[in-house]
């Protein structure tokens, strides 16, 4: 996503993907109908060699890397390299993307155990035994570290990167800030784990391993997992942090900080990484 003024009066709303023009009446004046943009959250199709895998509820830009990113999060692919071909299709009632995998992936996946029913696209969502998770993600490293004072540096360009957010106030964005606090990219969705996804997606086929996300969520335990399971070692989030999701970080070696605001920051976990 290209970067963009801030004054969004400039922006020509009908070019951006992502956003509906509707109807509505204001609480000033119910006699008079004026027009608001909504963001757009429709159904999104993830299908692996012609079997359909899961249905998630996205907004419907960047489909290529968030397929991308779902696979790797998932552990549904080791890298990039596993997926052969992405096609995007509009159906009547949503769309459907389908991912050509390697044959040694697709053999794996069509032996995992798991329950699709009531999906959010979160990470452990189906998995039979807690303890499963340790299959699925390796401790990470000590290879990267974070100034504290960079983060207000990041803080601060968000908005210029929300463009569907400024003008709904409806979505997330996952950011990935380098280590001087620039951010680099960024994506938006309705979904948390959709904007994360699409961003370690991007990340990944770009192999971008050197700063931090930036999430404007929560952290729960599928936000560090997802995290982990891409090889990210420094999460930050602007909004409260889980109990799982401290466990998880801690585990697997991952550096959470939560409440990321101007000159605010928790952590709370594996502080070494943090200067």
């Amino acid at each position: 996503m290209e970067k963009k003024e801030r004054n969004i009066q400039k922006i020509d709303y009908t070019t951006i993907i992502g956003m509906q023009k509707v109807s509505v009446w204001k609480r000033h004046n119910l006699n008079k109908r004026t027009v608001d943009w909504l963001a757009e959250e429709i159904p999104i199709a993830l299908i692996y060699n012609g079997i359909s895998h899961v249905v998630i509820m996205a907004t419907p830009n960047d489909l290529e890397i968030f397929a991308l990113g779902f696979s790797l999060s998932e552990g549904i692919i080791a890298s990039p390299s596993d997926i052969f071909g992405i096609d995007v299709v509009l159906v009547c009632k949503g769309i459907e993307v389908k991912i050509e995998l390697s044959s040694r992936c697709f053999i794996a996946l069509k032996k995992q155990r798991r329950t699709m029913f009531g999906r959010t696209s979160c990470g452990l969502c189906g998995i039979e035994q807690l303890d499963q998770i340790d299959k699925y993600i390796k401790p990470l490293a000590f290879t990267q570290n974070f100034n504290l004072a960079n983060v207000d540096i990041g803080l601060a360009q968000l908005r210029d990167y929300q463009l569907i957010g400024n003008i709904t106030g409806c979505t997330h964005i996952a950011a990935w800030m380098s280590p001087e606090g620039n951010l680099l990219v960024a994506f938006e969705d309705v979904g948390r784990h959709v904007a994360l996804d699409k961003l370690l997606g991007y990340c990944s086929k770009n192999m971008w391993y050197k700063g931090a996300v930036l999430l404007s969520s929560r952290a729960s335990y599928e936000i560090v997992y997802k995290s982990a399971m891409c090889g990210v070692e420094i999460l930050f989030v602007v909004s409260a942090v889980t109990c799982l999701a401290v466990d998880i970080a801690k585990r697997f070696n991952v550096s959470l900080i939560g409440f990321s605001k101007l000159g605010r920051a928790t952590i709370y976990t594996h502080p070494e990484r943090i200067l």
